[in-house]
């Protein structure tokens, strides 16, 4: 009769109350566990640990991006720019330290001669990196 709970009409209904006393008996337990592990958990062990040195992290150095129109037009960094003020930028720019990466953008239907051009320029004036950026191919078609 554990099960059933005092009624006045006879029937036995299940009890509406929860026993939480097996609850209460279970946390004070695990309270007993945690008060008396805490204090292990702050013990260190004492080290001495080996200094080193190292060199800073290089620079990373800034891009020049290059982009050149399906008419032949120069943009440098988003800046109009002919071909004969070009050699002296790359000059410029190939001064400095760390050499800036020279990134060419140019169009699907930009004439070679023009991007040849750039590059023996670039190469003339004593830019080493120099890069090509293109679109991804799409693998969905």
């Amino acid at each position: 009769m554990a099960f059933g709970g005092f009624n006045d009409n006879g029937h036995q209904a299940p009890m509406a109350e929860i026993n939480v006393t097996p609850m209460v008996d279970v946390m004070l337990v695990l309270l007993v566990i945690f008060i008396i592990t805490a204090p292990l958990f702050t013990h260190a062990v004492k080290l001495e640990l080996p200094t080193a040195s190292s060199a800073p992290a290089p620079e990373k150095p800034e891009s020049i991006t290059l982009s050149i129109n399906a008419e032949g037009k120069l943009f440098w960094n988003n800046n109009s720019v002919s071909l004969d003020e070009l050699g002296t930028r790359f000059a410029t720019a190939s001064q400095k330290k760390p050499q800036p990466e020279l990134q060419l953008r140019a169009d699907k239907s930009t004439r070679y001669e023009v991007i040849a051009q750039v590059m023996a320029s670039a190469q003339n004036n004593g830019m080493t990196k120099i890069g090509f950026v293109t679109n991804p191919k799409d693998v969905s078609r």
